[in-house]
C-alpha cells in the first residue's frame, strides 16, 4: 500500500461544528485511504485558525507534516480543502514545498492546478457570502427586524436544511443511473465513478465522480 500522511485541523470556533470535527475528519481520511489503497503512516492534528498571511508560521503541525511527507516521499491528505486553507495564496505557498496534497472530498486524482481553482472558488464564495449576509442584515434592520443570535441560528438552520434537501435530491436523481451501471457488471466504487464520468453525468457540484463521491451519494 502507498504511504500517506494525514493532516487534521480545527479552529477553536469550529471544534463542535458538524462535519468539521477531528473525529469526522479522521473517519473521512480512513475511508479515503481504504478506498484508494493508501496506508496512513502518520497523523498530525492542529487546533489553529487558517486565516492570515502568516498562517503556516502559526501551524507547526502542518510544518511537521510537510517534513514527514518529504522524508517519506508521500502525499499529505486532508478531509476537505478548507482544512488547509481557503486562501489561494496560502495554497500556492504550500505547493512550493513540492509535496503532493490530496483532498479526500475531491478524490485522489485532483492535481495542484485544480486545487488552486477550488481554493479560488472557495475564496470567492466566502466573499460573496459575506457580502450577501451584510446586505440581508442591513435590509432586515431597515424593515425593523430585531437582529441577534436567535435570528442567525434560525437562518443557519434553514440554510443547512436547504443544502441537505438539495444533496438528497441530487443523490436521488443519480441513484437510478448507478443502479443501471451496477446491472452492467460494475461492482466497485471506482468502476461506478468511471462509468458515470464516461456517461457525462456530473456530480451535484458539476465535477467529475470519484470513489468517495459515489460512496457519499450511495450513503444518502
Amino acid at each position: 500500500m502507498k504511504p500517506m500522511v494525514a493532516y487534521v485541523r480545527v479552529s477553536t470556533s469550529q471544534q463542535g461544528r458538524s462535519g468539521l470535527g477531528i473525529e469526522a475528519q479522521r473517519q473521512a481520511l480512513a475511508k479515503f485511504a481504504a478506498t484508494e489503497g493508501f496506508e496512513i503512516v502518520a497523523e498530525f492534528t492542529e487546533v489553529e485558525t487558517g486565516k492570515g498571511s502568516d498562517a503556516l508560521d502559526r501551524r507547526p503541525q502542518l510544518a511537521a507534516a510537510l517534513a514527514k511527507a518529504r522524508s517519506l516521499r508521500s502525499p499529505i491528505a486532508v478531509a476537505k480543502l478548507d482544512r488547509l486553507s481557503r486562501d489561494v495564496h496560502f495554497i500556492s505557498g504550500l505547493m512550493v514545498h513540492r509535496v503532493l496534497f490530496v483532498v479526500a472530498e475531491l478524490g485522489a486524482d485532483v492535481d495542484p492546478f485544480v486545487l488552486h481553482l477550488f481554493a479560488a472558488l472557495a475564496e470567492k464564495e466566502r466573499a460573496l457570502i459575506s457580502s450577501r449576509t451584510k446586505s440581508a442584515l442591513a435590509a432586515a434592520k431597515a424593515r425593523g427586524v430585531a437582529l441577534g443570535n436567535p435570528n442567525i441560528n434560525a437562518a443557519r438552520s434553514q440554510a443547512v436544511k436547504a443544502l441537505k434537501a438539495e444533496a438528497d435530491r441530487a443523490a436521488g436523481n443519480v441513484a437510478p443511473i448507478i443502479a443501471d451501471i451496477r446491472r452492467t457488471g460494475a461492482t466497485t466504487l471506482r468502476q461506478i465513478a468511471d462509468a458515470l464520468n464516461s456517461r457525462g453525468v456530473p456530480t451535484p457540484r458539476g465535477g467529475r465522480w470519484h470513489a468517495m463521491s459515489v460512496r457519499n451519494a450511495l450513503a444518502r
